[in-house]
């Protein structure tokens, strides 16, 4: 019997190590192409012969032909014609250099780190989610027992079984036509926007919706007013598009441009004005009306968030901004996420009809949009009355989380401190004393297992107010009840 060679040797001892859940061709593949990127079979090394080799290894001889060709296909080994096959000479890995001696002495290279671009740098520290996002006062826990789940389950099932083909390409025209129909019908009646179906464009909620209008109606070093205090996501999203943010002070009677020195002069204005991100003030008529008077001398574009319009529990909601919009300057958001379910993410933009082609080709281009099985759903969900009825039955839920919160903090306030919002939304503000160090009481509270957010965090000049975000959205009633409990106690000793 002839002795086994090295090779055959290290080969067999890979083999026998690799996971024996593959197939064997694989498990094969493995060993030879570690064996060869780790230099145990340096370039040149003649390799046995596939029949030899499948005898050794006890393989089918079709399993190590199946090796080979894939090993040769991808440039690891080549093959000789009457000369056998052998690893290529491009096909290891270089070896780690070794440092210089240094007064005699060798020491490692030190492995480098990845860098990120100027952009992504700013990103990856901005950690926004962990230190903005609104979570429910009782602390990472979330409640989704008021959406539908069985009824939307036949939904999403009903559009699966129709097998329709078209639901299951791009969507090339700016989102599915029945979706944006309803959208259009309710965005009408609802918020009073003057809206064709056209206009609207379905996204994947409101990140993306505010980086489209950031790419397509801003260019690197424009300027973009923004409230302030303001919704870090949009931020987040201006400063990674390179803009130049200009913050816009916000008193009682939403955002004040009259705060903002003369010689600035806007690309874009965002705004929050049915429920300002996160004061929860509404914006005035006349503060409505200056603003559009800005847009239109500035040749600028408003982008109008009205990221929880549906959630308004004293009258009527708000008509919206682009409704009084004469010279179609105002672009109008609006997300699912805040009354189905975050994670649904869909989203909606209404945009002039001068935005339409334009933002139907940005949004195809960069994103090849999807989902529309999903889009399916939720068309029927609106078309059937399934939304509004949702619509009434969390907005009545929420009140009723509400107002047990304010019963438990109220009387711990006194007169140096007030809930200053909110009629809407899924958060309220307690506005405390000047001088109040927010942030400390926002730790102290997490030691107590009570999340609240400091408002002057949300700030991205000086903060001229202090005081405390608190959500009760998502999160069962008796745990708000008894997490207010808490934080009432809190700050009675705080104050």
């Amino acid at each position: 019997m002839r002795q086994a060679t090295p090779t055959y040797e290290l080969l067999r001892a890979a083999f026998a190590d690799a996971d024996c859940d593959l197939p064997r061709y694989r498990v094969l593949y493995q060993a030879i192409r570690e064996s060869i990127l780790g230099h145990r079979l340096p370039p040149g090394t003649r390799l046995p012969s596939t029949r030899e080799l499948a005898r050794e290894l006890g393989l089918s001889r079709n399993t190590v032909l199946s090796t080979f060709e894939g090993l040769l296909a991808e440039g690891f080994i080549s093959a000789k014609a009457g000369s056998g096959t052998f690893v290529a000479q491009a096909a290891a890995a270089p070896r780690a250099r070794r440092a210089a001696p240094i007064n005699g002495e060798r020491r490692p290279i030190a492995t480098a780190t990845p860098q990120l671009s100027a952009r992504g740098a700013r990103l990856a520290g901005f950690r926004g989610g962990s230190r903005f996002e609104i979570q429910p006062l009782s602390g990472g826990e979330v409640d989704f027992t008021l959406f539908p789940i069985k009824q939307w389950q036949r939904l999403q099932s009903r559009q699966l079984r129709l097998a329709r083909p078209d639901l299951l390409d791009y969507a090339a025209d700016g989102g599915y036509l029945p979706l944006r129909s309803a959208i259009a019908d309710y965005v009408r009646v609802s918020r009073a926007v003057r809206v064709d179906v056209d206009q609207v464009i379905i996204t994947a909620g409101t990140q993306h919706s505010l980086d489209l209008c950031a790419q397509l109606l801003a260019d690197a070093g424009d300027k973009v007013w923004v409230e302030d205090p303001c919704y870090w996501g949009a931020r987040c999203i201006f400063e990674s598009c390179d803009l130049k943010i200009e913050p816009v002070a916000v008193d009682d009677e939403g955002m004040n441009p009259a705060s903002v020195p003369g010689s600035s002069k806007p690309r874009l204005l965002y705004l929050t004005p049915s429920n300002q991100y996160p004061t929860g003030v509404p914006m005035s008529l006349a503060r409505r009306r200056a603003v559009l008077e800005i847009a239109a001398r500035e040749r600028a574009w408003i982008i109008e968030d009205d990221y929880d319009s549906e959630l308004r529990y004293g009258g009527r909601p708000l008509a919206s901004l682009q409704g009084l919009d004469a010279e179609q300057r105002v672009v109008y958001l609006g997300t699912f996420s805040k009354v189905l379910y975050p994670g649904i993410k869909i989203g909606y933009l209404v945009v002039p009809p001068a935005l339409v082609e334009p933002f139907r080709s940005a949004l195809y281009d960069l994103q090849r949009p999807g989902q529309l099985p999903v889009q399916g759903a939720l068309a029927e969900f609106m078309e059937r009355g399934y939304f509004a009825t949702h619509i009434r039955r969390v907005r009545q839920a929420y009140a009723d989380t509400r107002s047990l919160l304010v019963n438990a903090l109220q009387p711990a306030l006194g007169k140096s401190a007030w809930i200053s919002s909110q009629s809407a939304g899924l958060h309220l503000v307690v506005r405390l004393p000047d001088g109040f160090d927010d942030q400390r009481f926002e730790a102290a509270a997490a030691m107590q297992g009570v999340r609240v957010n400091a408002l002057s965090r949300y700030y991205i000049g000086p903060a001229r107010m202090s005081g405390l975000v608190i959500g009760y959205g998502y999160a069962p009633a008796e745990k708000i009840a008894r997490c207010g409990r808490v934080l009432a106690q809190l700050l009675r000793n705080a104050l």
